[in-house]
């Protein structure tokens, strides 16, 4: 029996809905890299039942829902006829909180992509690019000018899927994973700094033969678009930073203890792994709502690794010792900048807050800027205004 047989097999038996059976028909495992020999992702059609989609070797059956699965997606039965017609509606379902994805990000989108039944160029891909440092895993879709999106610390690329789904038409947006971060390599010993970081993104471009990007760069992210425009300004059209993580303009008490302390403690789990999730869950307003319990989610499933604990400590480390003055000083070399860029900034930003804006204008004096009634993801949390301001940035 060939596998599409045996999957319409399984849909009869196990009494799947019309929907679903369409997607697991038209699975295609050369846009989703699973990046695991066996991959479980459940399906949950709200009041009706939940069914597991069991990806091997590029290959999908159905079974009965058991075991731990990789990915969780729940939608009403109306929300997912509206998938199986077209992929975007699940992007838009997302968005809105109408289709929820829990657990690993990367392994729910990447089915939603494999089963979209899309052959065009331009397709929503989810695989990993072999660069000439860590391998590194990106999510992209559209044609057009290339957009690389990176994301903020503790994040995945999952924090763009509203950028790719808003900027695709016109351009050919990349969101990756940062090396240390979501399905991304984690090398340990890294030195997960600006220049690391920034190296990385040279190497994916130069993987997908990009000479030139525009950059687009959430909170940590922010500062790597900047970097990569400092040092590789000839590679960069131009860039949106997004609530850009900036060096600390006073002083630092806790400077002496994060010298002190080494990213490799990140190696030792310290606390039981129960314990590290239910501290971050009760830290984080709404954690089982919407987008911040996928986000959640992400942070946790790298942070509950070895080598995902000591890049985020190192990154951490990084960014509150970062000098902010002298000759290789942040603020110093910013006014150096040759790309144009804008700054867009949350108002009810805590992390990095509006303060900031009138030093990065004394530096960047031509620098635009656009303040928005949101947080510290304006991506997410203001999604139509912000890829407005990028769209008429980059077009």
């Amino acid at each position: 029996m060939s596998a599409a047989a045996s999957a319409r097999s399984g849909v009869r038996r196990l009494g799947v809905p019309n929907a679903l059976a369409v997607l697991v028909d038209r699975f295609d495992g050369e846009v989703f890299d699973a990046r695991r020999r066996v991959t479980r992702v459940r399906i949950a059609v709200v009041g009706r039942g939940e069914w597991d989609c069991v990806i091997a070797n590029g290959v999908v059956s159905l079974a009965a829902a058991g075991g731990t699965p990789d990915a969780m997606l729940s939608a009403t039965d109306s929300t997912w006829r509206r998938v199986a017609l077209d992929l975007r509606h699940a992007l838009d379902a997302y968005g809105a909180g109408r289709l929820r994805v829990r657990r690993n990000m990367h392994v729910g989108v990447g089915f939603l992509a494999a089963t979209s039944g899309q052959s065009e160029p331009g397709r929503l891909r989810f695989v990993s690019v072999a660069s000439r440092g860590p391998r590194l895993s990106i999510a992209e879709a559209g044609t057009g000018p290339p957009v690389l999106a990176l994301h903020g610390l503790g994040a995945t690329k999952g924090s763009f899927l509203t950028t790719i789904a808003a900027l695709s038409d016109r351009f050919r947006v990349i969101a990756v994973d940062l090396p240390g971060f979501g399905d991304s390599d984690k090398p340990i010993g890294a030195a997960y700094d600006a220049r690391f970081f920034a190296g990385a993104v040279i190497g994916l471009m130069d993987a997908l033969e990009l000479q030139r990007v525009y950059l687009v760069g959430n909170s940590l992210g922010g500062r790597i678009a900047l970097e990569v425009g400092l040092s590789c300004p000839d590679r960069v059209g131009r860039i949106g930073l997004l609530a850009p993580s900036l060096a600390w303009r006073r002083g630092r008490p806790l400077q002496p203890l994060f010298r002190l302390v080494r990213p490799e403690l990140g190696l030792i789990q310290l606390a039981p792994r129960s314990l590290v999730e239910g501290i971050v869950r009760r830290l984080i307003p709404d954690a089982e709502e919407g987008w911040v319990a996928a986000g959640v989610d992400e942070f946790l499933r790298a942070y509950l690794t070895r080598s995902g604990r000591a890049a985020f400590y190192a990154a951490a480390r990084h960014i509150y010792l970062e000098e902010p003055h002298g000759e290789r000083g942040f603020w110093t070399r910013l006014a150096t900048l040759e790309p144009h860029a804008l700054f867009i900034w949350g108002r009810h930003d805590r992390l990095v807050p509006l303060a900031f804006a009138p030093h990065v204008a004394e530096a960047l004096p031509y620098a635009r800027h656009l303040e928005l009634d949101c947080g510290h993801v304006p991506q997410i949390e203001l999604p139509d205004q912000t890829h407005a301001a990028l769209a008429g940035f980059f077009g």
